[in-house]
């Protein structure tokens, strides 16, 4: 009998020890995971024209972002929904980078109310969960309309480094101009043309990623902390052997893009435009928005292939 309490007892504590490691519902053997794999899902990462998805990796931790800005801007649970599910299927400029930090959304001045009407004049600024129409109809309520298209501008001094050319004039006033006209179609204050900073420190981030010898594209993309996805013949991770210089940003990638297009991938992506569009502000006085953009990489990389940086700040 006392041998037969004893294996009871045994057998107890295997039990408890290792059934919460059985299937899917216990912590990992191997260590954590992020909030979305977690939760099972798992997606392709993509990646642009030039470079081949990646399957079955876990689903990148910036679609968790999505959620959480939906819901910090008072999105309901169906919207929510519908934001991740459509950034899911469209968002295509991320390859391999890690995480885009949450920004920190800067809620306008309380706005004053209009007179006999009960509602809030709130000019061309908006709440963080105000959409379009809001802000057109706030405009309207107090007697005005939407500003008006800033236009482009800019310059930058198009150098080169290891055959990777750099930030050109034709950039940073396709950006600004396509920045500018997405800000005016959605009821937004337009940034000052004269506001558009070239910005040799992000430039110096992106020839660091482009100077990957990788035949990837991908190998070395992404946010501070980015490690190369594959190391080279003799086992080296050039993110290891080569630390990274320079700035960080928001990013955008891949074959075929010009400032114009990436202007349009971070207004379309949520993270990025919270980041680098902030339509919770109204005004832009002061502001400057700062911009790099690279052709081409190591080794023989076609020129077509771009790598862009932009970040929001003060002049």
């Amino acid at each position: 009998m006392k041998r037969f309490a004893l294996l009871t007892t045994i057998l107890t504590v295997v039990l408890t020890l290792l059934l919460p490691f059985v299937g899917g519902g216990g912590p990992s053997l191997t260590g954590s995971v992020s909030s979305a794999s977690a939760a099972g899902s798992t997606a392709p990462v993509y990646a642009s024209s030039a470079v081949a998805p990646v399957t079955s990796v876990a689903v990148p931790a910036t679609i968790v972002n999505e959620v959480l800005l939906a819901k910090a801007a008072g999105a309901t649970a169906s919207a929510t929904a519908a934001a991740t599910a459509a950034y899911l299927a469209s968002d295509t400029e991320h390859l391999g980078q890690k995480p885009v930090p949450i920004p920190v959304v800067v809620a306008p001045p309380a706005a004053p109310t209009v007179a006999g009407s009960g509602r809030t004049s709130r000019g061309g600024g908006s709440s963080a969960g105000a959409s379009t129409a809001d802000r057109r109809a706030a405009a309207a309520a107090a007697g005005s309309s939407c500003p008006g298209d800033g236009g482009g501008g800019g310059s930058a001094p198009g150098g080169s480094e290891s055959g990777i050319g750099g930030t050109t004039s034709g950039d940073i006033q396709s950006f600004s101009a396509t920045l500018n006209a997405i800000r005016a179609a959605n009821c937004l204050q337009p940034i000052d043309s004269g506001n558009f900073r070239y910005d040799s420190c992000m430039e110096q981030r992106l020839y660091w990623m482009a100077e990957d010898p990788s035949t990837n594209p991908g190998n070395t993309w992404g946010h501070s902390g980015v490690r190369s996805l594959a190391p080279d013949d003799n086992g080296a991770y050039y993110s290891d052997s080569v630390p990274a210089r320079g700035c960080d940003g928001n990013l955008a990638g891949g074959s075929g893009n010009s400032g114009a297009t990436v202007a349009q991938k971070w207004w379309d992506s949520l993270p990025h435009r919270a980041s680098l569009y902030r339509p919770s502000v109204g005004s832009t006085a002061g502001v400057c928005i700062y911009f790099a953009m690279t052709h081409g990489g190591v080794p023989d990389e076609n020129p077509g292939f771009t790598r862009a940086a932009a970040r929001w700040g003060g002049c």
